[in-house]
């Protein structure tokens, strides 16, 4: 067994390694044909953030059995070339926790007491009290956009400070809110009344901008947000142009859309606190991630133990992969869009898996649909080693049925969704290879939810209704690509699904619901 450090990882890491009898090679600064050339004589892999594992890498690694990410993030790492190659990539998803949400409070700290800015001045000679009279952090409002590990912690330590702690993450249970003191409000209620806001969630289509122009125009001017989160959740220029109109008292950012980010907009405002990504960055956070990722690594070398903290799927039979493959992705869909459609705080989620597919070992479409569950709030990368891990943590019930009889299609599978609002349900099955969402709660249909911008209106069926709701994505200049209508009854409740090429706004959103005998509608990306 050898393993290759090709990243600066702490040395409790490495020594653990080498006190367990594994040869460590440290080669840091290799060029992608130089990491090529030599990878095939390991067993093992650690890196940071620096080296690109490129599918390149991974086809030259012919014995390389692990991955290790000294770290949370894996975007360095082309996660299908591991797992096509049988290699298991690891990371470190507790190490940074603390470290990301301590900045996060020193951050509201810095910005409650313009403490950058009057060090600066006093370094420049300059003393001047009355230009940074502050705010105390007790008795404001936080709001907390995503209450994953680091949100949580956030939660914890300003709870501490007296502050009143909103927070917006619908994948998450109302106990384990309350256990934290935090009262569960909706997005918009966060941005109207925070004083400051923070973000911790993933960058992803449902998130990316999700603070953007539109959000700006309702806050407090009295408000300050924080992004130690990723770049590009805050809208960067719409931020330095709010910041920059007085619509918003300051802003604190570590993270950017591009890095190096030495030219960003928001760099060069004064009432904006920047700092170059450290959230990570303490000895103790380094020394963690680096310890943890190396216990994993003699766990799978040495010990043959499953890793704590895998990031790709285990390897399956090809055969059991041609058949779960299309399901898996029909299940993520159908839990990304059962949260896209539910009000209310999850609090229990139920798999049923009828006809054939109830026959397999149903881990992984378990894991996928979880997975779709948490995409817009969460970084956690669910597979079917820590899924119900992932949702324990959450406070979330999940149950498995399965009957291996299917009255209407060869499998189906059904996602249930209990929420303090009441139960969704989303059911799909796979035909010609593609992905099928067959049924909303009652209603039975087919759409085929391959990606791109929908609507899902509830309504009273009546003449008339289907030309009112076209004529306002007609008059927003948006196509519609194909529209799936099902009904209880005529003249009974009844739901329309519209396929559109580009995303409605909030404004005709509104117009919609305006529509006599439209009950609810929503606007859904998948």
């Amino acid at each position: 067994m050898k393993v290759l450090v090709s990243d600066p990882v702490d040395k409790e890491g490495v020594d653990i390694l080498i006190k367990n009898g594994i040869p460590v090679d440290v080669k840091t600064g290799l060029k992608p044909e130089e990491l090529i050339q030599i990878i095939p004589e390991y067993d093992g892999l650690l890196v940071r953030s620096e080296t690109k594992v490129t599918a390149d890498i991974i086809k030259a690694a012919k014995k390389l059995q692990i991955i290790g990410r000294a770290g949370v993030g894996v975007d360095n790492i082309d996660l299908k070339a591991a797992t096509d190659q049988g290699i298991i990539v690891v990371n470190s998803p507790d190490g940074n926790t603390l470290a990301a949400a301590e900045l996060t409070v020193g951050l509201m700290f810095a910005l409650a007491r313009h403490i950058p800015q009057a060090h600066a001045k006093l370094k420049a000679g300059k003393w001047d009290r009355k230009s940074f009279v502050g705010i105390e952090l007790r008795k404001k409002k936080l709001g907390i956009i995503g209450l994953g590990r680091i949100g949580t912690e956030v939660a914890k330590r300003c709870k501490a400070m007296d502050m009143e702690v909103l927070g917006y993450d619908p994948v998450i249970s109302p106990d384990l809110a309350k256990s934290l003191g935090v009262k569960l409000v909706s997005l918009d209620e966060i941005v109207k009344e925070s004083d400051f806001i923070t973000v911790h969630v993933p960058l992803n289509d449902a998130t990316r901008g999700m603070i953007g122009e539109e959000a700006l125009k309702k806050v407090k001017p009295s408000v300050r947000l924080i992004n130690v989160a990723r770049g590009g959740v805050i809208d960067e220029a719409a931020l330095a142009k709010a910041v920059d109109e007085g619509r918003v008292a300051g802003a604190a950012i570590d993270v950017y859309t591009k890095e190096p980010a030495t030219e960003n907009i928001l760099i060069k405002s004064e009432k904006i606190v920047t700092t170059p990504h450290l959230g990570a960055s303490t000895t103790e956070a380094q020394t963690l991630v680096a310890v943890d990722v190396a216990e994993q690594v003699v766990d799978v070398l040495l010990k043959g133990l499953p890793a704590r903290s895998p990031v790709n799927l285990p390897r399956v039979s090809p055969e059991t992969m041609s058949a779960l493959s299309p399901f898996v992705n029909m299940a993520y869909l159908a839990g990304k869009l059962a949260v896209q459609i539910a009000e209310g705080q999850m609090s229990a989620i139920t798999i049923k898996y009828e006809g054939d597919i109830a026959g397999y070992q149903t881990d992984a479409i378990k894991a996928a649909v979880i997975g779709g569950l948490l995409e817009s709030t969460s970084e956690d990368r669910v597979n079917q080693v820590n899924a119900n891990i992932i949702a324990q943590r959450r406070g979330l019930k999940v149950v498995e049925q399965k009957n291996a009889c299917c009255e209407n299609y060869t499998a189906l599978i059904t996602v249930e969704v209990e929420t303090t609002k009441g139960t969704i349900s989303v059911a799909g099955t796979v035909m010609r290879g593609e992905p099928h969402i067959v049924k909303v709660n009652d209603y039975w249909l087919n759409i085929v939810p391959t990606g791109g911008h929908w609507l899902f209106a509830d309504h009273m069926d009546r003449p008339g209704l289907i030309a009112a709701v076209s004529t306002v994505t007609g008059e927003a200049d948006i196509n519609i690509s194909s529209m799936s209508v099902a009904r209880l009854k005529p003249r009974g409740k009844a739901l329309m699904v519209l396929a559109l090429d580009e995303p409605l706004s909030e404004a005709h959103l509104k117009k919609i619901m305006s529509i006599k005998d439209i009950h609810g509608a929503k606007a859904v990306t998948l």
